[in-house]
């Protein structure tokens, strides 16, 4: 963590416009890692469209919308999120459908349409090895998908536990277990196999849990530990011991780490938790805030520090944030003032030459 000791700024390579409506969420493409290709993510919008974007790999701040894809969702799409391989874009709407898109030589087709929630799918998401989707929505279920060859899929589970809106779901990035975040004000987490799924724990009041809604979650590179972020105006760390989790016997638990507080006075919508253990955070009063753990005296076991604020980084709710997958420290928020914005976190000892 040398790397701060000199402090660092962000800046701001590109506003991206595009969009006619408010940008929900956005997705890098995983498999656009690989050097000297272009790196991609995905947009979607109230406007009831995905767009598609991509930069010259020569130049991270130039960035060109590749494909727009539409027609096909008749609502709000609030979600989005790409296969492992970068083939296939999940994408969920409030029309109650989760549409799957296949990049098919440049072109995007929608190849499926998963139905069954009530109402709005607020968030969807693939599992580690790509066999497996889970969608969540205001119907209060969470949905486990299986992937069947051509495109097809079959529900291979309901899962009924939350008893309010479920606003996100995200599997752990290397076992078969999902975690689910709720207006409820809990986190649950299911594990299972096949068609048999259970909540094995959840993760709320008293015990140091949420007091209001939990927007989203984000785990570390290790996998063994896990940030969430509330209508409370925190953030909370959790740990767990063992990260092979996938029978119900071997379930090691995860328990509240640390709390930090203070930092936020709106909302708190999206938290992602780089690959270099630095967390980001985008809420309601505009502004991008970055945290580190800090390594200052661990007698009352680790803290959190704040690391940078970025002020009026939108003009309006920042809905998401997204680390990209690549070497720079790269990353987009997506606003309801209806732009993407790409930056980079530089370090400025690193550009004074040292």
């Amino acid at each position: 963590m040398e790397l701060y000791e000199g402090g660092c700024e962000l800046k701001l390579l590109e506003t991206l416009a595009g969009h006619s409506d408010r940008v929900w969420s956005l997705a890098w493409n995983p498999a656009t890692v690989a050097a000297g290709t272009p790196l991609v993510f995905a947009s979607c919008s109230g406007d009831k469209t995905v767009r598609i974007w991509e930069n010259t790999p020569s130049h991270s701040a130039s960035w060109t919308c590749k494909a727009v894809l539409e027609d096909t969702h008749t609502r709000t799409v609030r979600s989005c999120a790409w296969s492992p391989s970068g083939k296939l874009l999940a994408t969920a709407s409030f029309d109650a459908t989760t549409a799957i898109w296949e990049n098919v030589g440049g072109d995007y087709e929608c190849v499926s349409t998963l139905e069954g929630h009530e109402n709005e799918v607020k968030s969807v998401s693939w599992n580690a090895s790509g066999t497996l989707l889970a969608t969540c929505g205001r119907d209060k279920s969470v949905w486990i998908w299986e992937v069947q060859p051509g495109n097809e899929f079959e529900c291979v589970s309901v899962l009924q536990g939350h008893t309010q809106d479920v606003k996100m779901v995200q599997w752990h990035p290397s076992t078969d277990v999902l975690f689910s975040c709720s207006y409820d004000n809990t986190i649950k987490v299911w594990a299972g196999d096949d068609d048999d799924w259970q909540c094995v724990q959840t993760l709320g009041e008293p015990n140091s849990g949420h007091s209001s809604t939990v927007w989203a979650l984000s785990f570390n590179a290790g996998g063994d530990k896990m940030v969430t972020c509330s209508d409370d105006l925190t953030l909370k760390i959790w740990e767990t011991d063992n990260i092979q989790m996938h029978s119900g016997d071997g379930y090691a638990p995860w328990r509240h780490l640390c709390t930090l507080t203070g930092y936020h006075d709106r909302s708190i919508f999206s938290v992602h938790w780089s690959s270099e253990d630095i967390i980001a955070s985008g809420a309601a009063d505009d502004a991008i805030r970055f945290f580190v753990e800090n390594r200052d005296g661990l007698v009352d076991g680790p803290t959190y520090k704040l690391l940078l604020k970025k002020e009026k980084a939108h003009d309006m709710d920042i809905n998401s944030i997204q680390w990209s997958p690549g070497e720079k420290r790269l990353l987009a928020s997506a606003s309801d003032d209806g732009t993407i914005k790409i930056w980079e976190l530089a370090s400025l000892c690193m550009e004074n030459g040292h």
